[in-house]
């Protein structure tokens, strides 16, 4: 057993933003002073210049800042006119809000399972799980993990639906050196706070290099404003435009993105060289260079090792408690049970992970797991 001195106790967040804001002071300040400066409060120059850039970042052609990541899934189904009557096949082991936007969009969520190793969507599933109805399918990028994007893709080729592509964990991740965001018809983006890549409030994108779809999504995003003047509404959009501090303060973090993500990977290579060797974290999909946003380990007897983590100061979550099949308001687009993610929902533990995390708190977390006897499930 390993046992963490008392006095050498130090509290373990799950997520520490002040040291990734702090490493960037001056920069974010001139931000601010910049755009309170310059008054361009909502469409300022800064919008288009980090749309430039992070279309370039994801190998795509376009890029849309929108004002939240569920409003650019949600505006990539209008988009692409699927509505009432049509089916999106979702992984249920997913954030509530892919499920959400679909509905939002008026179409029916099919919720399938995932692979128990990794949690993400397998191409299989998503062959079986066609219908007549099936317009598309949202392949999602979890914890900062993709899919078999080259198997997903062949699949929504050959069935004639649209991939579309959930990138909201996994910014900077790469499947076999493309980058996340790079894969199907579109893709999404969330820049919430704690994302690898996060703003200073709600913030999203969606990135594709389809022209006509691009427009399509910019009117839907700004009122249903045509091209041709700010007064003509051609369609009936909403409002759900990224704003100009959020956009300037995205320009300054992607600078670095690359940067903290290696700082993610080291992270992670501790973690497997000195985690307690009943401790499995859940398997990165062979070809992916993960972008780790979240760290996951499935345990036994999970919350029992949470609440003694806690107890040493060392904070934990759970990337997710209950698959959107089991929550009261998508019950019905799921046919059955989908043992994989349920099964997952009671054993994963999500530890620690930041960039400027120091080798003193990594170890307190390893050694603090070994110390409450944190053990994996029976296989």
């Amino acid at each position: 057993m390993i046992t963490v001195p008392q006095e050498g106790r130090r509290r373990v967040p799950t997520l520490d933003l002040g040291s990734m804001s702090s490493q960037l002071a001056e920069e974010l300040d001139a931000v601010w002073h910049g755009v309170v400066a310059s008054s361009a409060f909502v469409a300022g120059p800064a919008v288009a210049i980090f749309e430039r850039d992070w279309a370039a970042y994801c190998a795509r052609r376009y890029a849309v800042g929108v004002a939240n990541g569920t409003e650019a899934i949600e505006l990539v189904v209008r988009a692409l006119g699927i509505g009432p009557g049509d089916e999106v096949i979702v992984p249920t082991n997913t954030f509530v809000a892919t499920v959400e936007a679909v509905v939002l969009a008026g179409a029916t969520p099919r919720l399938v399972d995932v692979d128990p190793r990794t949690l993400v969507l397998r191409a299989s599933d998503v062959d079986d799980a066609i219908t007549a109805r099936t317009a598309a399918v949202i392949a999602v990028d979890l914890h900062g993990n993709l899919p078999d994007m080259n198997e997903l893709t062949r699949v929504a080729d050959d069935r004639g639906i649209a991939l579309v592509e959930d990138a909201a964990q996994a910014h900077g991740a790469r499947w076999r050196g493309r980058p996340a965001g790079s894969f199907g018809v579109a893709s999404c983006f969330s820049f919430y706070p704690g994302k690898n890549l996060g703003a200073f409030g709600d913030a999203g994108a969606v990135v594709t290099d389809d022209a006509a779809l691009e427009r399509r999504i910019r009117s839907l995003a700004n009122h249903g404003r045509a091209e041709s003047g700010p007064n003509v509404h051609e369609r009936i959009g909403r409002n759900s435009r990224l704003d100009t501090l959020q956009a300037a303060v995205l320009s300054a973090k992607l600078r670095v993105l690359d940067e903290w993500n290696g700082l993610r990977r080291r992270v992670a290579a501790a973690y497997r060289s000195q985690l307690p060797p009943s401790i499995a974290p859940v398997e990165i999909t062979p070809g992916v260079d993960s972008a780790y946003h979240q760290f996951v380990v499935r345990v036994h007897d999970r919350d029992r090792v949470r609440a003694a983590l806690a107890d040493r100061d060392i904070e934990t979550g759970i990337h997710y408690p209950l698959p959107c099949h089991r929550m009261v308001p998508y019950r019905a687009f799921a046919s059955g049970p989908l043992p994989g993610a349920e099964a997952a929902a009671t054993e994963i533990l999500s530890l620690p992970m930041f960039p400027h995390m120091t080798g003193e708190q990594l170890w307190s977390v390893c050694a603090g797991l070994a110390d409450v006897g944190a053990h994996g499930p029976a296989a």
